[in-house]
């Protein structure tokens, strides 16, 4: 399998017949890390990363890869691991209960799970991970998607050396949605080395330009985020997803209206979170990623309360470093509790943020020079909705 994409031209400095790497600032000597986009053009170009369709121009983001669906869908029983005895191929054909061409779009219906082989599969090095998560698109219409490697232990890891293809669990929970082969519902991050993120490391970089926009910043196992639950004067703290609402066209930008999916909460201070249901929020500090790092959130921390938040953890290099309003953009929280009702107060701990260098000083970082949907962000939905109008009846 053989895949084209434009390529970042840049020039490398060999020493020895191996390229030279640029260092970020103030990292010295540093080479383990997350792979810029540059040097995932280049796994492209040498087919450590292939497709049987040609990539798209915009696949490659700052420190990531968009992840296309195959042709097929399989709707199985339930979530599952392959272990290291069978293939994820010889799994699905005992565990498939029907199988869903994606040519011409198909219907992933709330409350089933689907297993999808992925259009990219993967020769990675020795020295050379991946991690998986959901894009952030996917992640605020609560599609619960994870990447499975064949002999996966775990979700979301593909280990170094890794060689074969890439399959994608997707479980819509609130809405139905409408895929085809080629939409992008997942993002695959590489890192070479061990994962070298700190509270040190965080110390660090905060002293030299502030990572959150509030006061002493919280760091322990990440910097702390908190909830903002007063919002704008003629804006909603929120929103929350209303059931048995319509079909959303994941690859549609704009096309549906926030009210016929969405109920805003316009209450401030606290928040009952209601089980099983899915909220949207916003962080009240904003967040800035320097460019030669990326960042992670937990996704879940049940020292906090029993809810999990934010789907989709990555920030690329750049997220809110050039916002345009001068402190950065804030982090969108995907909420839903669960078990139990739980009440959320405004400044509450909801999540924390992992920082990590970067192999080198990429070429392109997040923001509005390559199309980010998301840079100089406060609340707001995914992109297929059209902006709200408060002033709309609800």
């Amino acid at each position: 399998m053989n895949g084209k994409v434009t390529s970042c031209e840049r020039s490398e400095d060999k020493v020895n017949g191996a390229v030279e790497l640029r260092k970020p600032d103030g990292v010295p000597g540093a080479r383990d890390g997350i792979l810029p986009a540059h040097d995932i053009h280049a796994m492209i170009k040498r087919s450590a990363i292939a497709a049987p369709l040609e990539f798209a121009p915009d696949q490659v983001q700052p420190a990531s890869l968009d992840l296309r669906l195959g042709t097929v869908a399989y709707r199985v029983r339930a979530s599952f691991l392959p272990g290291p005895q069978q293939t994820m191929s010889e799994r699905l054909r005992n565990l498939s209960l029907h199988e869903i061409d994606l040519a011409n779009g198909a219907v992933l219906e709330t409350g089933c799970v689907y297993i999808v082989p992925l259009l990219e599969a993967l020769q990675l090095d020795d020295g050379l991970s991946a991690a998986a998560n959901p894009k952030s698109s996917t992640g605020r219409l609560d599609v619960f998607t994870r990447v499975i490697a064949d002999g996966a232990h775990e979700f979301d890891t593909i280990p170094a050396g890794y060689a074969g293809q890439l399959f994608a669990e997707i479980s819509p929970r609130t809405f139905s949605v409408l895929v085809r082969t080629g939409s992008r519902l997942s993002q695959i991050r590489f890192r070479r080395g061990e994962p070298t993120h700190s509270d040190d490391l965080i110390r660090a970089l905060h002293a030299r330009e502030p990572l959150v926009s509030s006061g002493a910043p919280n760091i322990d196992n990440g910097i702390a985020l908190s909830v903002d639950l007063t919002g704008g004067a003629d804006q909603p703290v929120g929103f929350r997803a209303k059931r048995h609402s319509g079909l959303i066209d994941v690859d549609r930008k704009g096309a549906c209206d926030v009210l016929d999916f969405w109920e805003p909460i316009w209450k401030r201070g606290e928040l009952v979170l209601d089980p099983d249901q899915f909220y949207i929020l916003a962080s009240k500090e904003a967040v800035r990623v320097p460019p030669t790092y990326a960042a992670e959130m937990v996704p879940f921390n049940p020292l906090v309360g029993e809810f999990r938040v934010h789907y989709a953890g990555f920030f690329d290099p750049g997220f809110g470093h050039a916002s345009g309003n001068g402190e950065g953009s804030r982090a969108v929280l995907e909420v839903r509790s669960h078990e139990v009702p739980f009440i959320l107060e405004d400044g509450q701990i909801i999540g924390r943020l992992v920082y990590e260098h970067l192999t080198e000083t990429p070429d392109e970082v997040y923001g509005g020079g390559i199309g980010s949907n998301y840079q100089s962000q406060g609340l707001k939905l995914s992109k297929h909705f059209r902006p709200f109008d408060p002033s709309a009846p609800y």
